[in-house]
């Protein structure tokens, strides 16, 4: 009996210290598996075609195996056996495989002479269609280097043969540089660059130009071709000041078309070119700038409709910030114009998200402090566009999909926070 219940003791040891030891390496080989399967998926892009991504893809995911389990951990020899790449319909899925033999001391005594613990992980990409809204308004010429590093930095992140990336600048008028792919998948990286070096930084902050031109690029590909992440990714370093409008004229021959008001906190600046960057609208639609406003102009119009007749996003309205359609005075001018500015790219990010796009926002420069006629501080806009928790109450919704803010003090942090964006994005497309 003495016999049997040191032999039944023994397996007892030799299961706790062996069978623990098992454990801890099996714990260790899964968190290397599940990073090497992340790496692999995140370092897809690199590559040009099928063949780099998925030697891309394998390169990182064997670096961070060996970078999360060492060798000899425990006495085990932990080994990478297979990293697995496919592609299919704009999908990605980085398979990763492997082992980790081991002694055991103990249980030697029971016939046991290893244990071999094993480990999958599975990361799956998904595709991604993406509209990136760079501001080019003036206040950021001093800065415009950084900007131009920083956004080219933020498309190396994405593939150019799997995602859908349009790419849109503004400042007194919006421009589409790139058009997002409505079928085929993937994007021209090396045009973009070129775009982005070509970036001139002048003229006014009309975000909505830049907003809805993102979503309407977004909204063009055919519901069936849809990928099953999309995003707006913008950038601005101001509060808005400006925004397409039909205005209403008293002679209404003197201005038969849209353009954008913008005013610069002194007086209306006059009406801007809605498809270039910073063109004033010359003949009768010239006569809006500084005082001139009050005698040739009725007021602003209820609707936004510098691109079509919908009536979607209110100009005229109670909230969030309350506008009226009165231009008679400087206050008003200076009200109404700057409250309409602030709202109307909030209204588009809000109808983006009940579409299910997700809006990331990236701010720099002033915007933490207080301007326009309620001195309301300017990254408030870009936390309710982005859907924060830490947003204005009135316009943070759980429910809806939450994107994130990040906010660059100086020029030194525009590239990390271009890549915290790109790490959240990548995030939620496994």
């Amino acid at each position: 009996m003495v016999v049997l219940a040191m032999l039944v003791l023994l397996a007892l040891v030799g299961l706790i210290v062996d069978g623990g030891l098992a454990y801890l390496v099996k714990a260790r080989l899964n968190a290397a598996v599940d990073s090497a399967a992340l790496a692999g998926a995140r370092a897809v892009p690199a590559g040009k075609n099928e063949t780099e991504q998925r030697a891309s893809a394998i390169k990182a995911a064997a670096t961070f195996f060996a970078a999360n389990i060492p060798e000899n951990y425990l006495m085990s020899r932990p080994k990478l056996l297979s990293t697995g790449v496919s592609f299919d319909k704009g999908q990605v899925t980085v398979d990763v495989h492997a082992e980790a033999p081991m002694p055991v001391s103990v249980m030697q005594l029971m016939g046991f002479t290893a244990l071999n613990p094993v480990a999958y992980a599975q990361t799956i990409r998904k595709d991604l269609d993406m509209a990136f809204v760079v501001d080019t308004s003036g206040s950021l010429s001093t800065s415009a280097a950084a900007v131009r590093a920083s956004a080219k930095s933020f498309l190396n992140k994405f593939s150019v043969e799997q995602d859908r990336v349009g790419l849109i600048h503004f400042a007194s008028g919006a421009v589409v540089d790139n058009p997002i792919a409505v079928e085929d998948r993937g994007f021209d990286r090396n045009a973009m660059v070129g775009k982005i070096d070509g970036f001139k930084f002048v003229g006014n902050t009309a975000s909505v130009e830049g907003m809805w031109h993102a979503r309407n690029e977004l909204n063009k590909i055919p519901l069936l071709s849809r990928s099953s992440l999309r995003v707006i990714v913008f950038f601005s370093d101001g509060a808005p000041t400006a925004f397409g409008s039909s205005l209403k004229f008293n002679n209404p021959a003197d201005c038969t078309r849209p353009g954008v008001l913008a005013h610069n906190d002194v007086a209306p600046s006059g009406l801007y070119e809605p498809a270039m960057q910073d063109a004033l609208i010359t003949s009768g639609c010239s006569a809006v700038s500084n005082k001139k406003i009050r005698t040739t102009v009725k007021g602003l119009p209820d609707w936004y409709d510098a691109h079509d007749n919908k009536k979607e996003f209110p100009i005229v309205t109670a909230g969030p910030r309350e506008v009226t359609a009165s231009l008679a005075s400087d206050t008003d001018a200076w009200k109404n114009i700057t409250r309409a500015a602030r709202n109307l790219p909030e209204a588009v990010a809000a109808r983006a998200r009940d579409e299910g796009i997700y809006v990331f926002t990236l701010g720099m420069g002033q915007l933490k402090s207080k301007t326009g006629f309620d001195k309301e501080v300017g990254e408030n806009v870009l936390k309710c566009m982005a859907n924060v928790a830490d947003a204005p109450s009135r316009c943070y919704d759980p429910e809806k999909p939450v994107g994130m803010y990040c906010y660059a003090a100086t020029t030194a942090d525009l590239t990390p926070c271009f890549s915290r964006l790109a790490s959240a994005i990548l995030r939620i497309s496994k």
